[in-house]
């Protein structure tokens, strides 16, 4: 298993809380500002115990495709390794999936979007 850093990871919700990065990376992450293009904010609430207690919150923010390129959602882009990657998808709730997206910085990231 490789410990570099090649995934970019952008995240506008819990996965930005040290509490939340330690118990899925067992780190803190340290990220960069950005903006994902072309996508709404709205929330969700999640019924999963276990996300519930590691995030401390019943509702997590979801987005969706707005289809309006001036749209943008704040959050942190990261680079993790493919093992966080995979330890993030298993954080995620069945209402998210993970697609590549389009940052303000002109670069690609992953980002967990509504399914």
């Amino acid at each position: 298993m490789s410990d570099s850093y090649e995934q970019l990871l952008f995240s506008y919700g819990t996965l930005q809380l040290p509490a939340v990065q330690q118990a899925t990376f067992g780190r803190l992450l340290h990220g960069e500002p950005d903006a994902l293009l072309g996508f709404r904010r709205t929330m969700v609430k999640i019924d999963d115990p276990q996300v519930v207690a590691t995030s401390g919150e019943t509702h997590h923010p979801i987005v969706a495709a707005s289809g309006d390129d001036g749209d943008r959602v704040a959050g942190t882009v990261f680079a993790i390794s493919a093992a966080e990657l995979a330890r993030a998808d298993e954080y995620e709730v069945d209402d998210y999936r993970r697609v590549e997206a389009a940052l303000a910085s002109g670069r690609r990231a992953w980002v967990y979007v509504q399914t």
